[in-house]
């Protein structure tokens, strides 16, 4: 089996993520292909990845975020997906009031574009919709093996008091709808990063990491996520 996946697959900070929970429960071997900073882009282009994954008998795909992925407004780092590369000139002539040479992150990015709240925004989240679901749907016909989709909804840190009233721009129900008939089976759970969930001194970071790791999932939520798939893995099986 192999769990493939962005940040919370890989299990940054913590000894035990979910795939060797998983592991363990099933005596299975579970290969964890999550990766740091991982989203739309990165998992499309690996053809290592892909030739991996057809090997197994079985998939588990965390669905990867709606905003790390090159779309019609901008193009990200094809490997770190959370890094934007340029804006498109249909994003400037979008929005002529931005500048946007300091913006190098695409939370950043969705962060200047909300602060503006009329309905442009809605034209760049509609796009980043539609190019998540092409570009998952087309993942997904290309994998050979059973597919169990894990919609990971990870609650994060409210770091100031103005960004609380803006809507985050996350993967829909209705998205995952749009590509579960190309799944066998899907999951959908939620978690708390451990500066909300009080298992920060259950993690594994130095002095300086911990403003990273308070952003993490900690091992109650890899525990709870490993309970949420067992039982539809057990059913594939």
């Amino acid at each position: 089996m192999a769990c493939v996946g962005g940040d919370e697959t890989y299990g940054r900070f913590v000894d035990r993520p979910y795939a060797a929970i998983l592991e363990d429960r099933l005596g299975q071997r579970c290969l964890n292909l999550g990766s740091l900073f991982c989203g739309v882009e990165a998992l499309c282009s690996d053809k290592g990845l892909f030739s991996l994954l057809n090997q197994a008998q079985l998939c588990v795909l965390q669905a990867p975020g709606i905003l790390s992925q090159s779309n019609h407004f901008y193009r990200v780092h094809p490997r770190r997906n959370d890094r934007v590369l340029a804006p498109s000139q249909d994003l400037i002539d979008l929005y002529p009031e931005v500048d946007f040479a300091d913006v190098h992150f695409v939370g950043h990015l969705m962060q200047c574009l909300q602060a503006y709240q009329d309905a442009r925004i809605e034209v760049v989240v509609e796009e980043l919709r539609r190019s998540w679901v092409r570009q998952i749907s087309d993942l997904l016909r290309r994998l050979e093996v059973p597919v169990l989709l894990l919609g990971l909804e990870v609650l994060t840190l409210n770091e100031c008091e103005h960004l609380d009233e803006r809507t985050p721009v996350v993967v829909t129900p209705e998205m995952l709808e749009a590509v579960r008939p190309l799944c066998a089976d899907w999951v959908k759970t939620t978690a708390y990063v451990s500066g909300q969930s009080d298992e920060l001194e259950d993690m594994l970071f130095g002095t300086l990491q911990q403003p990273m790791a308070e952003h993490m999932i900690g091992p109650a939520a890899h525990r709870s996520i490993a309970d949420a798939l067992i039982g539809p893995i057990r059913n594939l099986h």
